[in-house]
């Protein structure tokens, strides 16, 4: 995601601070780079030539022609304008005064709307929302199927009506049974329909009437680029939708969406989708956003990450153990578990600073590799996992026996195990709990 981007943005800035102190002409050549950068990325003509309108006007001003450190104000500056355009703050999910509060999902077909339909009903679980899917499609085979599979998966309830094939009569009685069992949200995920289909789109219409929806999330295909700004458009102008949930942004996409839809449609983006998991929906944070396009990271959403992924209460008992000098193979073995649920590498190492974008493109959590390493620590005793200098030749012979391993395999993991050891002790450290705050690195 923004990979390309970022490159070239930096490209521009690095020329920048090479010139020492900046002159109108820089700015200008700077900003024809940044120009053909974001559209390359596929970013609305209109957004940029508004973008750089208003970047140029603010950077051959005084302040940055006469600093000393031009570069700086200038990335202040593209940071700033990049928040404009996405939204200035996360729009949360509008909950209604009195429940249910209804949301109707739309969007074309193959966009993800069941997905992530079940994706943000699992992430209102997490709030304690008690959620209920209602199955409106009625025209994709196993479209109602697909929607009790991951229904079930998140441990929501979904409604369906037997034989019914009026998409606007089951939303309306889906919103009825919400109310009657205490359900705080239904979601009705509606049919994937082309913007030029009036009869489907009609459909849509009828559906907005007769539930009366508190939101209306539109679901847009991040790799549709230029188009996902198009579709946006004809959806909101016959829905007015209150807000775009992103998918795909984990894929080989360009980015340009994510800087186009919220200034064409004046609607913001509350969610992105950032991988197959039915975990991996986030809260779209414009400004954590620009953060990562300029290559700055976004370490409040990586603590956040942590934090969900991490276990509380066994990352107090890991700190202990570690102020006690006693991080043993056993604890490295839990550590597995928790990397796991952190997702796969590259979008984690977007969002620490100073990382290159792109520098981890497709890494991911090698789940063999994992389990072989698990296999060689569950082959030891206990007494060898919480004694790891104990392990001579003739154990290790034993342990690769056991976990159809080689010793090779073996002091790898224990060359692992020492280093993740020594980086442990550092961050729990007083002054790495100082710089990282009550909660320290990864919720320890």
């Amino acid at each position: 995601m923004f990979s390309s981007l970022s490159d070239k943005l930096s490209s521009v800035f690095r020329n920048f601070r090479n010139k020492g102190k900046l002159t109108e002409a820089d700015v200008k050549e700077g900003m024809r780079e940044i120009k053909l950068a974001l559209l390359e990325a596929d970013v609305n003509f209109k957004v940029v030539k508004e973008f750089i309108k208003k970047v140029s006007e603010r950077a051959v001003g005084d302040e940055v022609l006469e600093s000393l450190m031009p570069e700086q104000h200038v990335v202040k500056i593209v940071n700033e304008e990049l928040c404009a355009i996405m939204g200035t703050k996360h729009e949360k999910l509008e909950i209604a005064p009195k429940a249910p509060t209804v949301v109707m999902m739309c969007g074309l077909q193959g966009a993800g709307k069941t997905t992530h339909t079940a994706k943000l009903a699992l992430y209102m679980k997490k709030q304690n929302k008690r959620s209920l899917l209602a199955a409106c499609d009625v025209y994709r085979p196993a479209a109602i199927k697909q929607l009790q599979v991951v229904g079930e998966s998140v441990g929501c309830e979904v409604f369906t009506l037997e034989g019914c094939n009026d998409p606007v009569k089951i939303a309306r009685e889906a919103v009825k049974y919400a109310e009657k069992q205490g359900h705080d949200l239904v979601f009705l995920d509606t049919a994937g329909r082309l913007h030029v289909d009036e009869e489907l789109m009609t459909e849509l219409s009828n559906i907005k009437k007769e539930t009366n929806p508190h939101e209306i999330l539109l679901v847009i295909d991040a790799m549709l680029g230029q188009d996902a700004v198009n579709v946006a458009e004809s959806f909101n102008n016959l829905l007015d939708v209150t807000g775009v949930i992103l998918t795909k942004l984990d894929g080989d996409t360009r980015g340009g969406a994510a800087l186009s839809v919220k200034y064409v449609t004046g609607k913001p983006i509350k969610y992105i989708g950032v991988g197959e998991k039915l975990e991996n929906l986030e809260p779209f944070h414009p400004e954590r956003m620009a953060s990562r396009i300029l290559g700055m990271g976004d370490v409040l959403s990586l603590i956040e990450k942590a934090q969900e992924s991490f276990d509380e209460k066994k990352a107090a008992e890991l700190e202990k153990r570690l102020r006690e000098q006693k991080f043993t193979l056993t604890d490295f073995l839990e550590q597995f578990g928790q990397l796991r649920n952190m997702g796969d590498i590259s979008s984690i190492a977007q969002m620490i600073p100073g990382m290159k974008p792109g520098a981890l493109k497709d890494a991911k959590v090698d789940e063999k590799q994992l389990a072989r390493q698990e296999a060689i620590i569950l082959s030891m005793t206990p007494y060898e996992r919480e004694n790891p200098d104990v392990l001579n030749f003739s154990r290790k012979k034993r342990i690769a026996q056991g976990s159809g391993c080689s010793v090779e395999e073996i002091n790898r993991l224990l060359k692992q195990y020492e280093q993740v050891k020594t980086m442990m002790k550092q961050f729990t450290s007083p002054n790495a709990k100082k710089k990282l705050g009550k909660k320290g690195f990864f919720g320890f």
